[in-house]
């Protein structure tokens, strides 16, 4: 998909590739990864009939968030020519009936802590998106979603109190990312109670944290920068200058060398490789924090051009490695360009 590079935006030819890619795994069972505890023989069904809305693209989470893209390429671009495909998509796999069973499973007692935090806030992801979208079909997918949106929401209610400290990797059990994307849906959703109780636990696992420990970024397998990640989440509780303030304890000598080796993009050494993949993906998430970041910030604020400098150079590298060769990175990589590319969850006021 070179043309993603040399465009870095999002139009019809780059939504149509994008959708191309997407489609070609939301309703590919095989391979498979499931994360399925078993209580029973009962148990041990292929994921087509455990979780029928969400069996495609490797595993739950990639089936949700690809579902996520969807809907935002035809918000974004109604009229664009992959949109009744799309359409069609969503509608193969957002029906009432799946739903119900997707309840189902994901309210089996032993099943509280399926796809948390990261799977459970995509599907909130999915759920706000539609909420935004003012269109009949959006519209009646929502109400089907809406009992496994419930599910989500309680499970992550009932979980969040009892996290003492975050969780700092750059992989699904991020904290910090899980929650943006969860407190972006309360605030769409107008749950207050909920987007009330994400703000006090962001502020109470990250107002006090000091000088990031950049240096051990990244991890060899993230997909996800620990310390763009707080501080993305951070940009959507503080405003502009309480922000200033808290990211320069954060980042205290953002912009010296040892800073601008950790902003720089970093490579896969094997694309074929699933774990390895996620560095494309890194590349990409880094991309949309920095200039999600650079958009919070004041607008005298000399910090927010070396932020914007090094999103886009992260974003020129993720979108050059959204090629749809290895499935191992195209079950999930177009997700990630799309939410780059539509700059989803950017500053209100810039999206």
């Amino acid at each position: 998909m070179p043309e993603l590079v040399a465009r870095g935006r999002l139009d019809e030819g780059v939504a149509n590739r994008l959708a191309d890619l997407i489609l070609a795994a939301v309703h590919r069972e095989y391979p498979s990864h499931v994360t399925h505890l078993l209580a029973s023989d009962a148990d041990a069904r292929p994921p087509r009939e455990l979780t029928p809305a969400f069996y495609g693209s490797f595993d739950w989470h990639s089936a949700v968030h690809g579902h996520w893209a969807l809907a935002r390429l035809i918000h974004a671009l109604p009229d664009a020519s992959c949109a009744a495909r799309a359409r069609a998509g969503l509608e193969q796999s957002l029906t009432s009936a799946n739903i119900v069973r997707e309840v189902a499973y994901m309210s089996a007692p032993h099943r509280a802590g399926f796809e948390r935090p990261y799977g459970l806030a995509w599907l909130l992801q999915l759920c706000a998106e539609l909420r935004e979208w003012n269109d009949p079909d959006a519209a009646r997918w929502q109400v089907a979603l809406e009992p496994l949106e419930g599910v989500c929401v309680e499970h992550l209610r009932a979980w969040l109190p009892k996290i003492t400290w975050p969780i700092r990797t750059g992989l699904h059990g991020q904290s910090a990312f899980s929650l943006s994307l969860a407190l972006d849906w309360a605030r769409a959703a107008s749950n207050g109670s909920f987007a009330a109780l994400a703000r006090e636990r962001a502020l109470t696992w990250h107002s006090g944290d000091v000088d990031a420990p950049i240096a051990y970024e990244p991890s060899g397998h993230d997909f996800l920068s620990p310390a763009l990640g707080e501080a993305d989440l951070m940009r959507r509780v503080l405003d502009r200058e309480e922000l200033a303030l808290w990211l320069g304890r954060f980042l205290p000598r953002l912009g010296d060398e040892a800073s601008r080796r950790w902003l720089a993009p970093v490579a896969s050494p094997d694309r074929a490789d699933g774990h390895l993949a996620h560095l494309d993906g890194l590349n990409l998430s880094r991309a949309w924090m920095l200039d999600g970041l650079a958009g919070a910030l004041p607008a005298e604020d000399a910090r927010a051009e070396l932020l914007r400098d090094a999103a886009r150079a992260h974003g020129e590298a993720g979108l050059a490695a959204v090629t749809g060769e290895h499935y191992a990175g195209a079950h999930w990589l177009g997700t990630f360009a799309v939410y780059y590319l539509t700059r989803r969850g950017a500053p209100r006021g810039e999206s």
